[in-house]
């Protein structure tokens, strides 16, 4: 291993904002695991000592040999970037080369490290190269050391004290003991309790940016916290955010197309550096494009809760994620809450989770001190990918379907078996169609639902390729005609007004906000010429306007249009006015749910069916052999 954790020019230094403060132990904690991560470690173990104000972060990454030890410590010391070409196509989670030096001069700096590839040579080489080489009876022993790791404890400056061998496994261990020992009235603002919970927070925001890593937490010796590692955040959330289920999630990846705006900024950002190469030498400018990676790498995760299924008192699980990191994106988290607009209950907020992973040229890193703000070039251009990218996940399509709960193959020999019975097996036509359906079952679609049956007048049965639906066609009809008026509120003129009484100036003002004109009719009395068009042939049509001019914007108006104009439950209806009814309401924005946030639909899936019916299939113990 060679040398790779550099000072920084002070050129580079100069254009750096300033790093986030470390003002608690959760602020040390992120920057070490952010030193982990970029280490490649996929299993990090966090131990905290609050009430000694101690904290230590074990990792099995690639690990440091002695010369990158003695200088980790230093200030503004790295091996993330090296020229100013670099701060533009930033790809780690740290870069200014300041948090082990920051927390050296905070408290007692210790760390551990063995690099992966630690050989013979590589030990010799650092011992005659080492600023600081440690006393000739540690390295007795010659081979019988060239396995071993080394402990390098720092003074205040960030420079190494203390030198010696040690035995660990390949990683890092670093310890800060006495964190704030000079400082006591920054530890008279944090409790034991605020602090663990603060790095709780920390490490469930950082894990869901990377499942594959396993994570555990501990109070002292006490285990606290622990996540097992997954292939994707759907895996991750279940584990620490309380009420959800994997079964509640929904989860979509998909490839994102290159911004304009962001082309353009990357070119010019490559023909400012071309320029200012030829001024200052000293830099190594890269010329080749794969600094600049093009946008068809440029790919969405998205982790959806299902809006009929789970959502939270506050908007605390709407979080955006960019190149690995949690940031704060007002633009974006506004964007999340719009498109889940009229899908929950009131009050209550959705489960979201969207992770872009683009282009370091898209991104402005150095916007913000502590990197927990970002600046996107073109945000309208990502905030309609996101946008589109939820409508897609909420819709009922053939790409949300669960998978098929029996094999192919395995079907198509139960099929055989299954033809002399009176009774089949519900395999999907696609699975045995080669050609054009199969061709067709690979394209995002409508989900084919088949009405079959109304229970009570009220639901709907609905038969699809994995299983069967109860809808309830009131909800499902209140869902098309509000998306249909979001659409197009349109006003009708009556030749007969419709007489109001008793009305308040502020009801007055609401319907005229509603683009209903009101006019006096006589004592007490108001004539309405105008009403939705919705309305304008109910004979209840009074009473509802009445209820419009409680409502004080156009979005609450539509929803009680809407929720008075749609079929009662109740009400008997033909196949045929069931399967239009189905068809229209698979083609609304937000199926899930009702304006009000009420599920619209109940699933049976063939999956659970076979379970409570006990159709294991297993040949031969079915028949006793």
């Amino acid at each position: 291993m060679r040398v790779t954790i550099q000072t920084l020019p002070t050129e580079v230094i100069d254009l750096i904002a300033a790093g986030e403060v470390i003002d608690s132990i959760a602020a040390a904690v992120r920057e070490l695991v952010e030193n982990s991560l970029d280490a490649g470690a996929t299993r990090i173990v966090v131990s905290v000592w609050p009430e000694q104000w101690r904290v230590q972060v074990a990792d099995n990454g690639t690990g440091m040999d002695l010369e990158n030890l003695q200088q980790a410590a230093s200030p503004h010391s790295t091996s993330k970037i090296t020229t100013e070409a670099d701060l533009y196509k930033i790809d780690t989670l740290g870069f200014r080369g300041e948090a082990l030096h920051s927390l050296a001069q905070l408290g007692c700096l210790e760390v551990l490290s063995r690099s992966n590839d630690l050989g013979l040579g590589d030990f010799w080489e650092n011992r005659e190269s080492a600023p600081n080489p440690p006393s000739s009876s540690l390295l007795k022993g010659g081979a019988q050391n060239a396995r071993s790791g080394w402990r390098v404890v720092y003074n205040n400056a960030g420079e190494a004290v203390e030198v010696e061998t040690a035995a660990i496994a390949p990683g890092t261990v670093v310890t800060v003991d006495n964190l704030f020992g000079n400082w006591p009235v920054r530890r008279s603002f944090l409790s034991a309790a605020q602090q663990m919970r603060s790095i709780q927070s920390i490490l469930q925001q950082i894990a869901i940016c990377h499942p594959h890593v396993n994570w555990q937490l501990r109070q002292g010796n006490i285990p606290c916290f622990h996540v097992t590692p997954g292939s994707t955040a759907e895996h991750i959330l279940p584990q620490f955010v309380r009420g959800v289920r994997g079964s509640d999630l929904q989860y979509l990846k998909l490839d994102l197309p290159g911004s304009p705006e962001n082309q353009k900024a990357a070119n010019l950002l490559l023909e400012t550096q071309l320029v200012g190469s030829t001024v200052n030498h000293n830099y190594q400018l890269p010329l080749a494009s794969s600094q600049f990676p093009m946008p068809n790498s440029q790919f969405l995760e998205l982790v959806i809760g299902l809006p009929d299924r789970c959502h939270r008192r506050r908007p605390d699980w709407v979080k955006v994620g960019v190149n690995r990191r949690v940031v704060r994106s007002p633009e974006l988290e506004q964007t999340i809450l719009s498109a889940f607009a009229r899908t929950c209950p009131r009050d209550r907020y959705p489960v979201c989770f969207v992770h872009l992973q683009i282009s370091p040229s898209s991104i402005d890193w150095n916007r913000h001190p502590a990197k927990v703000e970002i600046y996107l070039h073109d945000p309208s251009f990502w905030q309609a990918q996101v946008s589109a990218a939820i409508a897609r996940a909420l819709h009922l399509n053939d790409e949300v379907l669960p998978p098929a709960p029996i094999p192919e193959r395995v079907g198509k020999l139960l099929k055989a078996s299954e033809q002399k019975s009176a009774y089949t097996v519900g395999i999907s036509a696609r699975q045995n169609d080669e050609g054009g359906e199969q061709e067709k079952a690979n394209q995002i679609g409508l989900m084919e639902l088949r009405a079959i049956a109304q229970v009570h007048n009220t639901y709907i049965v609905a038969e699809h390729s994995s299983g069967m639906w109860l809808v309830e066609q009131h909800i499902a009809h209140e869902r098309v005609l509000y998306e249909q008026l979001c659409a197009a509120w349109q006003l009708k003129s009556l030749e007969k007004p419709v007489i109001l009484s008793q009305l308040s100036a502020l009801q007055i003002e609401n319907l005229s906000r509603l683009g209903l004109s009101v006019e006096t009719f006589g004592e007490q009395l108001w004539a309405v010429r105008e009403v939705p068009e919705l309305l304008a042939d109910r004979d209840d049509c009074a009473d509802a306007l009445f209820e419009l001019s409680k409502v004080a914007d156009l979005q609450a108006a539509q929803v009680a249009t809407a929720c008075r104009s749609a079929m009662r439950n109740g009400t008997p209806l033909s196949l045929s006015q069931m399967q239009n009814l189905l068809d229209e309401w698979q083609q609304t924005r937000n199926p899930r749910t009702c304006p009000h946030g009420r599920p619209i639909y109940f699933a049976l899936e063939e999956s659970t069916l076979a379970r409570i019916f006990r159709r294991s299939w297993v040949i031969g113990k079915s028949h006793g052999i």
